[in-house]
């Protein structure tokens, strides 16, 4: 953390399914330019807290600042079009359209062209533009093809670059690597993280492989019945005993 004014603060953040905690008065500050990993049992609170960030649920308590404006009741695509971005745990694509055609769209409504918008979907400069991204992020060769026909990697790699379209400040990724086979996953990290600094985006990021969180994350936050209970470098928190034994499982 740096003196500079935090990218995101979320202050006394609190939310309940009935009975459930999923939120437990969160504080947090991310900075700037932070890759910072997620990490926790299921129904810890993580997906809740990116869900909570990026207006997809309502907090009964607290504050969200995001680049020193309050988001709260804030309905998801004005955050977005804020600079704050996500993507999913299972990626929401277009199935039935290529992968090109897809990128286009996100590029498309980034640029906010309104009537022109379908128009000016398949310009030139769009194009051009639609085709050195998928270079960046190694898809170029399926470029014309549907997006029913990517590998789990290549899948989750458009639905990152589809919120990446939208030029965000700050990207939350869910389980970037859920479902993509063991051969693959760091490849699939490898572009991510490369990408997501070269363009200075504060990237934050849920994950369930602990392999992943100790080779790419630069801070970890450790969720436990909607708290975090460990704020760290990766090698000293995820030796902690209690993040041991409620997270990992060992003693």
């Amino acid at each position: 953390m740096n003196d500079a004014s935090p990218i995101l603060q979320t202050v006394d953040l609190t939310k309940h399914f009935g009975m459930v905690t999923a939120a437990d008065g969160i504080n947090l500050q991310i900075s700037q330019g932070e890759f910072v990993g997620i990490v926790g049992a299921n129904g810890s609170g993580k997906t809740t807290f990116i869900n909570l960030t990026t207006g997809y649920l309502k907090p009964e308590k607290g504050d969200i600042m995001f680049m020193g404006k309050n988001t709260i009741g804030m309905p998801p695509r004005a955050i977005i079009k804020s600079g704050l971005a996500r993507s999913f745990q299972i990626p929401q694509l277009y199935t039935n359209m290529t992968v090109l055609e897809s990128l286009l769209l996100s590029l498309a409504a980034e640029s906010g062209n309104g009537g022109s918008f379908w128009h000016s979907l398949f310009g030139q400069s769009r194009v051009s533009e639609g085709m050195e991204m998928l270079e960046r992020f190694g898809l170029r060769m399926y470029a014309n093809r549907f997006v029913s026909e990517l590998p789990e990697g290549g899948r989750k790699l458009l639905d990152i670059m589809m919120s990446f379209a939208l030029k965000p400040k700050l990207l939350l990724m869910d389980e970037p690597t859920s479902g993509v086979s063991i051969e693959d996953k760091f490849e699939v990290m490898d572009i991510l993280v490369k990408v997501l600094q070269e363009s200075d985006i504060t990237t934050i990021f849920v994950e369930h492989d602990m392999e992943v969180i100790q080779r790419y994350a630069q801070r970890v936050l450790v969720f436990n019945d909607g708290r975090i209970i460990a704020d760290g470098e990766p090698e000293s928190v995820l030796a902690d005993p209690e993040v041991r034994r409620n997270v990992l499982g060992k003693v």
